[in-house]
C-alpha cells in the first residue's frame, strides 16, 4: 500500500507541479493589457468550462446517472440528496457564497463633485478598479482549480494507481512518460488561468507564481489524505474505501462550482476588456484546447490499462502453467 500510495503521490504532484509551469508561461512575459486580458480570460473560461462540463459532469452523469434519485447513505454527513442534482447543488453553494464576498464594481461613480476630477486622476481610480476586479476573479478561479483539483487527486488513487503500480513495474519508462506528458498537457493551463489575472493585478511575478503552485498542490493533498485514511489515520480521516458514488457526486459538485464562477466572472471580464465577439472565439479555443488535452490523457490511461490488461492474462497464463 506504501508504495501504491508513493506512486499516486508522485503523478498528483507532478500535475500540481505542471501548474507552475503555466505559471511561468504568464510571469515570464510583460503583463497583459486590457483587449490583451480580456481574450485570455475568455480562453481560460473555454478551459474552465470544458472541465466543467465535457468532464465533471459528463463522467458524473455516466456513473450515477442523470435523474436517479438514489440517496447517500454510505457516509452520514453528506446530505441526502439526488445524484443528478449534485451539479446543480455545486451552483448553489457557490452562488450562496459569492453573495457573502464583496465584489469590486467598475460602475462609474453618479457623484457631481467627482466628474470633476482630473483626467489624470480618474485613469488611476479606474485602473485600480480594474485591478481590484480582476484580482477578485484570479482568487475566485485559484479557488475554483483547487476544488476540482483535490477530488482529483482522491481519483488517482482510488482509481488508477493500482494500474498504474503494475504497468510501471513491468512496463518500463515509456508508459510513465506518456502519462507525465498527459498530466503535464492537462494541468497547464490551468495554472494559466489562476497565474495571469493575479499578475495583471498586482503586477507581482511571486504572487501569481504562488497561487498558481497552491491551487494545483491540491492535487496531491487529495492523494495524501486518502492515502494516509488507508495508514493508521484511517479512523480520523476517512472510511478505509471510500464510495465511489460519494466521489463522483463530489466530483460533479465541483463542475457546477467551476461553472458558475466561469459564467459569474470570467465571462463578463471577457465581454468587457476584449468585446463579446473576440470574446466568444477565445472561449471556444480555451474548449478545443482542453478537448484535445483530455484526449491526449485519456489516450494514455487507456494505453496504460490495455498493458495492464495483458500483463495480467501473461502473469495469470505463467501460474497457471508453472
Amino acid at each position: 500500500m506504501e508504495s501504491q500510495v508513493l506512486i499516486a503521490l508522485g503523478l498528483s504532484l507532478l500535475g500540481g507541479l505542471s501548474t507552475s509551469i503555466g505559471a511561468l508561461f504568464v510571469v515570464l512575459n510583460q503583463a497583459p493589457n486590457l483587449k490583451m486580458l480580456g481574450l485570455l480570460q475568455g480562453f481560460a473560461a473555454g478551459l474552465m468550462l470544458s472541465i466543467s462540463f465535457f468532464d465533471l459532469a459528463h463522467n458524473s452523469i455516466n456513473s450515477i446517472g442523470f435523474l436517479k434519485a438514489n440517496l447517500w447513505t454510505s457516509v452520514p454527513w453528506f446530505i441526502k440528496i439526488s445524484h443528478a442534482s449534485q451539479f446543480f447543488a455545486g451552483v448553489i453553494f457557490f452562488g450562496v457564497i459569492s453573495g457573502f464576498i464583496p465584489e469590486p464594481t467598475l460602475a462609474p461613480s453618479t457623484d457631481v463633485g467627482n466628474k470633476k476630477k482630473n483626467d489624470d486622476h480618474k485613469r488611476k481610480d479606474d485602473l485600480k478598479k480594474h485591478q481590484r476586479q480582476v484580482m477578485f476573479s484570479g482568487i475566485i478561479t485559484a479557488i475554483g482549480i483547487s476544488l476540482h483539483n483535490f477530488p482529483e487527486g482522491m481519483a488517482v488513487f482510488l482509481g488508477s494507481v493500482k494500474v498504474v503500480l503494475i504497468v510501471a513495474l513491468l512496463q518500463g519508462l515509456r508508459v510513465g512518460v506518456n502519462l507525465a506528458l498527459a498530466i503535464c498537457l492537462h494541468n497547464i493551463p490551468e495554472g494559466v488561468a489562476v497565474a495571469l489575472p493575479v499578475y495583471f493585478a498586482t503586477q507581482s511575478k511571486w504572487q501569481a507564481f504562488k497561487l498558481a503552485t497552491l491551487s494545483g498542490l491540491a492535487e496531491p493533498l487529495g492523494v495524501i489524505i486518502v492515502g494516509g485514511s488507508a495508514a493508521p489515520f484511517q479512523t480520523y480521516l476517512f472510511p478505509s474505501s471510500l464510495d465511489p458514488e460519494i466521489l463522483e457526486g463530489l466530483l460533479g459538485s465541483v463542475g457546477g462550482v467551476m461553472a458558475f464562477l466561469t459564467l459569474h466572472e470570467m465571462l463578463p471580464l471577457a465581454f468587457d476588456y476584449a468585446g463579446q465577439k473576440q470574446a466568444v472565439k477565445a472561449v471556444f479555443l480555451g474548449m478545443a484546447f482542453m478537448s484535445a488535452s483530455y484526449n491526449k490523457w485519456q489516450s494514455a490511461i487507456h494505453f496504460v490499462s490495455c498493458r495492464a490488461g495483458k500483463t495480467y492474462d501473461w502473469m495469470k497464463y505463467l501460474f497457471v502453467k508453472l
